[in-house]
């Protein structure tokens, strides 16, 4: 099918959700924004898959611009100097990928990125993903991103306990899943996007799901930039005019344009915990002008073992038992529970040219 876009479908947004409550001091009131909160994450998860995230409470605005002006420094030094960092150093999973050395959808991304994972024992870079990170020599790079670092890994565990809240779990459910992520195998990328040439008939970055937990994007003012599919009947013509990448499925490709104070959240193909309740969602990256995007992947941790969690097992036997559900919402697919460290071996697999792997976003 076709992705629609109209003048009608311009009123279709993501949804914006303030996380602060869950950084209040608990009393009664404080629960109560909480669980609004939960609630507002767990229907924006199973009906966009995507959503701004308001940060305001834990990070000044001024704080990623810097990120990004960092990076800008970092992609405007010599060619030289940036191939000092080639992934081919480590692991050819933490460090510098050079322009089009991405690859998404068998085709090459019109962007560069230094890519930076959870520092490991023992390192060794003949071991996949078991290199140390590369860090630009750009006078506080490496302090404010590990700084950033710090913030986003106590923003995952935040969200994951709002969505433990959203899905009913109860508090030793939680504490059980917290087990899971409290050492995440995280993932930070700067990305630096040129002007895509006139004549590329591709994109900055190709439609994809991320692979993991949850993506925390901070992306400079850059409008049109980021794009997600939503899953959408009778919607309108096409007026896009950019080629099709969600097969056959019908929706429409919306503009996720940046938000003061917030970051875009997306879950990954977590479609295992979830049960398929939550669907990890398409996305793309279109950019006519240079642009700067932090995404930071926060993770499960490496051996941990992901499997249906009974909070969203209960959710769909209810709805099973609900006839006034469509058939496709009462039918529930069986996940098999896997290891995320081996999981993640198998995706990063596939997205470089050389064979090689990492993130995309």
């Amino acid at each position: 099918m076709t992705p629609k876009t109209s003048l009608h479908n311009a009123q279709l947004s993501l949804p914006i959700i303030n996380i602060t409550p869950y950084f209040l001091q608990p009393s009664p009131e404080v629960e109560i924004q909480r669980a609004t909160v939960s609630a507002a994450i767990h229907a924006a998860c199973r009906d966009f898959g995507f959503f701004y995230l308001d940060i305001s409470a834990i990070s000044d605005p001024n704080e990623p611009e810097e990120l990004t002006e960092l990076a800008r420094r970092f992609f405007h030094s010599s060619q030289e100097d940036k191939d000092r960092l080639a992934l081919s150093n480590q692991d050819y999973a933490r460090g510098y990928a050079r322009l089009k050395e991405n690859v998404t959808n068998g085709k090459a991304d019109n962007h560069e990125g230094i890519d930076f994972y959870r520092p490991v024992d023992k390192p060794d870079k003949t071991k996949p993903l078991w290199g140390e990170n590369q860090w630009p020599t750009v006078p506080l790079f490496r302090e404010r991103y590990e700084t950033w670092v710090e913030k986003m890994k106590m923003l995952g565990l935040i969200v994951m306990e709002a969505m433990a809240v959203g899905l009913g779990m109860t508090p030793n459910e939680w504490q059980e899943l917290r087990t899971e992520v409290d050492d995440s195998f995280w993932v930070m990328r700067a990305i630096g996007y040129p002007p895509l040439p006139n004549d590329y008939d591709g994109f900055s970055c190709g439609a994809h799901k991320d692979y993991g937990c949850l993506t925390f994007l901070y992306a400079d003012p850059t409008l049109g930039a980021l794009q997600v599919f939503l899953r959408r009947s009778e919607v309108g013509p096409d007026l896009s005019g950019l080629p099709v990448e969600q097969g056959d499925e019908e929706g429409v490709w919306i503009n996720a344009d940046p938000k003061p104070g917030c970051v875009v959240c997306n879950i990954g193909e977590r479609e295992i915990w979830s049960n398929g309740l939550y669907n990890s969602t398409l996305h793309r990256v279109v950019h006519r002008g240079i642009n700067y995007r932090i995404p930071f992947f926060f993770e499960p941790n490496f051996d941990a073992l992901i499997k249906p969690l009974e909070a969203a097992l209960r959710i769909q036997e209810k709805e099973k038992e609900n006839p006034t559900l469509p058939g496709n919402a009462r039918k529930v697919k069986e996940y098999k529970p896997i290891v995320y460290g081996e999981f993640l071996l198998t995706k990063v697999s596939n997205n470089f040219a050389n064979g090689k792997g990492k993130y995309d976003d």
